[in-house]
């Protein structure tokens, strides 16, 4: 009996911190690494992929033999902790940035980071030591709404450096490279976060950066201001669960970095696609009973899962994420 105990604490213990653990221990069994001072931790997650956390916002990392490819780049504020961290894993160039949207938390390093960088490109007026011809600075990557947003005043938020600017846009469904043994696909988003969102798939690797798409631990940001809606979040998760795989019975499959917090898998976006869509399907019902948003919120539709997500203070309460969800679905 004791013994069947024992194992009942156990599978309890497995259970509570499941998630932790197998945010510490990804695929190729490579244990976190710390920076040191700095704050900024290195997560092996699989093969050349690794994740930054501590940064501001999450960073997705991938190297060999193009240089690095960075998706974003955190605060500004963190930028040369960012650089240390970095450094841990490779001292190779850095050639490409990849930015989900134009926030702060994923834009601010641009400058300081895209500076010690290079691009690859086909003149030869300058050229290292191999014969490769480069230019100065990182190339940045985004969907063009993202550099509208970045290159002039976005309505509270001023112009960004023209140093941190994308210089490399799209305006399609998608776009498509090959860096570092791999195709690394952009997908647009739209009306998601904001309007001018990505996601980017590593697709050898089976890494998916879901930028602010998904935060593990509170209510997504539905930026309504800049383009963003709750049915464009679920319709992005939608699309990122349609892309993974998950591994048999088991933790793992493809592996999903979110905006913020632990590394993840299907099973993390299939919950928290799950939870926002019933929070929407009430909002909705709520709505089509004549309720007023104060009604709504005094309802409180979110009441269940207040306990993960929620928060009443900071940049993004669950009040904030309530109106803007009420908003979203009451526009015409």
């Amino acid at each position: 009996m004791a013994s069947r105990r024992s194992e009942a604490a156990s599978l309890a213990i497995i259970l509570l911190t499941g998630a932790f653990s197998f945010a510490q221990t990804p695929a190729n069994g490579a244990p976190p690494s710390d920076s040191g001072a700095s704050g900024v931790h290195v997560l092996p997650v699989r093969a050349n992929v690794y994740m930054l956390l501590g940064t501001g916002g999450n960073i997705t990392l991938q190297t060999g033999t193009d240089g690095l490819v960075l998706v974003n780049t955190g605060l500004a504020e963190m930028a040369d902790q960012t650089l240390s961290a970095i450094r841990t894993v490779s001292k190779d160039p850095i050639h490409f940035i990849i930015n989900t949207d134009a926030d702060p938390d994923h834009v601010g390093g641009n400058p300081a980071i895209s500076k010690v960088g290079s691009t690859i490109t086909d003149n030869n007026f300058l050229s290292d030591i191999a014969g490769s011809s480069v230019m100065p600075g990182a190339k940045i990557i985004s969907h063009l709404r993202v550099l509208d947003r970045m290159s002039s005043q976005d309505g509270d938020r001023p112009a960004r450096p023209g140093a941190g600017w994308p210089s490399d846009e799209y305006s399609s469904k998608e776009k498509k490279v090959f860096l570092n043994g791999e195709a690394v696909v952009l997908y647009h988003e739209p009306a998601a976060h904001t309007d001018g969102d990505s996601i980017v798939f590593f697709r050898r690797s089976d890494v998916i950066s879901a930028g602010h798409l998904f935060d593990v631990d509170r209510y997504p940001v539905i930026d309504l201001q800049r383009g963003g809606s709750i049915q464009g979040i679920i319709a992005g998760l939608n699309h990122v669960i349609e892309l993974a795989v998950p591994a048999d019975k088991q933790e793992g499959g493809t592996y999903i970095v979110p905006g913020h917090g632990r590394l993840c898998d299907q099973a993390d976006i299939v919950e928290y696609q799950t939870m926002l869509t019933i929070i929407r399907d009430r909002v909705q019902d709520m709505i089509g009973k004549g309720m007023t948003l104060d009604q709504v919120k005094q309802a409180k539709p979110t009441f269940d899962y207040d306990i993960h997500y929620g928060q009443t203070t900071g940049p993004w309460t669950t009040d904030m994420f309530i109106e803007a969800v009420y908003r979203s679905l009451s526009k015409k």
